[in-house]
């Protein structure tokens, strides 16, 4: 190993001349020595022990490091008062939650919890009549990533696109009311993983199943894995329909996209096509898939596709070579992130099992399509960043920042010098490392995904928080950490710990974000109450009234504090009820809902609009419905009685 991979790959507690005044006493180089490494050891073999020294047969921690590891004071900056508003929303998955979780940043105060893939008692998604629907009976999900509409390469405030690992699903979230209006289930396709939406304009969201299936998934050649393949999917992020699936050999992990609406990326594991552990790491290299998107689209519109399964969704077959419309790109064993820099130059490639990340240049990807150009010459360089990269973010100053899960740290870079290092410069293009704590997944920077990359704050979102907080259990809460990027260094402000487990995050500038505070009364929700109502007859806003139907009973409802426009609601057992309430205040913050004792009803309203749930009413007597959220002083008066006769 050479003396600058040493000082590369260094200990950030011994090495360099840190400010140790403020470091927090705790020995994190004890836990990632003790159990990381021998976790990465194991999993990893040679190519994460030869990083570093080895003795009596051991992988031990490298020892030395020339670049900074700063630990700063917090100074006053990110301190937000009382009455005061951040500067930026923070858009965060909620992992097996199955829901979106949006933070104010700097301050990290947790604003709102969006149910998405999930079961929420407070709101009443996943019970109410729209939500159940979209959901069509799965109310469990895994949601990994978020990213907004684009615009121009900037967000544009509609919406929020999330995937759901566990059950192959898109959602998309409306900015003007933070709520779902769509979920779309993605045909072929198992442990949907990476998602990105085009950054020209409102147009694709990509979507990488992780997980190889056969195909067909019809119940035969299920034990041969070297007939599986996986799913690059495009959906419409305007009318959520599926457009198109790409058929490829290897496992798809995270996606991107290029600022041209040219192409999408997906990082590729287990190009071995093996189905266990061991037969995943056998190869030297894996790839970074390159779609070409105006190629693929030409070949849907000429018929040149196949169907797979009972899907109609016309397939575009390109497994086992480079073709006009995937490219497979040489990067170290087992890729994860893929990450485009704010000028679209440039999709960083970071190795799970390899201590580089590889730069590729995206105007070279026109000569590959081409045939000009071997897939191997669009890396312009791949700089030592430390032990298990795995996600890239940037300032907009041209460095980049890089999350090191074994090493427990940031690496700050400059990607010119590392494509000049790579040419034979005598140049050092790593710029700091910095401790977390500990063992970091995902990081993003403020407006890090856009043009407008404005290199303030950055979130490490660690996968353990160990002895940061009180103890609550053998379930420990992760550790959300803020760093300031502003400056020359990077500087590490703030703790805060997290439901498990958010896994991604984005951070979007205030200003393009613009909620409204009353319901509009518009999209897909009420175009299913409106069709209800002029079925019925009924005015929503207005009118009380009992529909029946045979067994079927439809409760129309007003409520404007304290009290529903209906007090008393008289079926028969076994009918189905669908109570349908609309929130006829007008002021904000006004909320009300409706909760029927014993019949696991409970929903919620807001000003100006609608909700539904349908039950079964129950054994025959009396049961009382109330407003469960707090609305006025006589709140609790707010009730009524419904009678159920046998």
């Amino acid at each position: 190993m050479t003396d600058k991979t040493k000082r590369d790959m260094g200990d950030s507690e011994t090495g360099g001349k840190a400010d140790k005044s403020s470091t927090p006493k705790m020995q994190r180089r004890d836990f990632v020595t003790k159990g990381m490494m021998g976790i990465g050891a194991g999993l990893a073999g040679t190519q994460l022990i030869a990083c570093g020294e080895k003795k009596n047969g051991a992988a031990q921690p490298p020892q030395t490091r020339s670049v900074s590891t700063t630990h700063s004071a917090a100074p006053e900056s990110f301190h937000v008062p009382p009455g005061q508003l951040d500067d930026y929303y923070g858009f965060w998955s909620g992992g097996q939650s199955g829901e979106i979780r949006v933070v104010g940043v700097p301050s990290m105060r947790e604003l709102k919890r969006i149910p998405v893939f999930n079961r929420c008692s407070a709101s009443g998604w996943g019970g109410d009549d729209f939500s159940k629907a979209l959901l069509g009976g799965k109310f469990s999900g895994d949601t990994h990533h978020v990213h907004l509409s684009y615009t121009h390469g900037t967000y544009d405030g509609r919406y929020v696109y999330v995937n759901d690992k566990a059950g192959a699903r898109l959602a998309r979230v409306r900015l003007d009311t933070f709520a779902v209006d769509h979920i779309t289930f993605l045909p072929n396709s198992a442990g949907t993983h990476g998602i990105f939406p085009q950054r020209h304009k409102t147009g694709l969201v990509l979507c990488n199943s992780e997980f190889r299936l056969p195909m067909p998934n019809d119940g035969t050649a299920m034990e041969d894995e070297l007939t599986y393949a996986a799913m690059h999917t495009a959906v419409d992020g305007e009318t959520m329909e599926v457009k198109w699936q790409v058929m490829v050999e290897g496992n798809l992990d995270l996606c991107a996209t290029d600022y041209e609406g040219n192409y999408s990326f997906a990082t590729c594991y287990n190009s071995e096509g093996g189905a266990w552990l061991e037969d995943m790491m056998a190869a030297d290299q894996d790839y970074l898939y390159v779609f070409h998107l105006a190629n693929i689209e030409e070949a849907v519109k000429a018929g040149k596709t196949m169907t797979v399964g009972k899907s109609k969704v016309p397939v575009v077959d390109a497994r086992g070579k480079n073709s006009p419309y995937v490219q497979r790109i040489p990067v170290p064993k087992s890729p994860h992130g893929v990450n485009v820099e704010p000028r679209g130059k440039y999709a960083i490639v970071a190795g799970k099992l390899s201590p580089t990340c590889s730069v590729v240049e995206i105007a070279k990807l026109a000569d590959l399509f081409a045939g000009k150009l071997e897939p191997a010459d669009c890396i312009v360089a791949r700089p030592e960043v430390g032990l298990g990269p795995l996600h890239t973010c940037f300032d907009g100053k041209g460095f980049a920042y890089t999350s090191i899960f074994i090493d427990s740290m940031i690496t700050k870079w400059d990607i010119a010098k590392a494509i000049e290092a790579h040419n034979g410069a005598d140049v050092e293009p790593i710029v700091q490392k910095l401790d977390v704590h500990y063992q970091v997944g995902h990081i993003n920077a403020s407006m890090s995904e856009t043009k407008d990359a404005d290199g303030k704050w950055l979130i490490a979102l660690c996968k353990f928080s160990k002895d940061r907080f009180l103890n609550v259990g053998p379930l420990h809460g992760e550790n959300d950490q803020l760093i300031d990027i502003s400056g020359d260094t990077m500087k590490l402000m703030h703790d805060g710990p997290t439901a498990p487990e958010p896994h991604d995050c984005v951070l979007v500038r205030l200003d393009l974000i613009n909620p409204v505070k009353i319901s509009p009364r518009t999209g897909p929700r009420f175009d299913l109450y409106n069709k209800w109502a002029k079925e019925d007859g009924v005015n929503l806003l207005r009118d009380n009234v009992v529909k029946r139907k045979g067994k079927h009973v439809r409760v129309y409802m007003t409520s404007m504090a304290p009290e529903f426009g209906t007090g008393e609601i008289k079926v028969k057992s076994g009918d189905i009820v669908q109570v349908i309430l609309t929130n006829q205040d007008e002021v904000e913050d006004l909320s009300h809902g409706f909760c029927m004792t014993g019949h696991d009803v409970n929903f919620l309203v807001n000003p100006q609009d609608t909700n539904s749930m349908t039950f079964v009413a129950g054994e025959p007597g009396l049961y009382w419905f109330y407003c469960p959220w707090f609305c006025h002083a006589l709140h609790l008066e707010m009730r009524g009685r419904m009678y159920v006769e046998a």
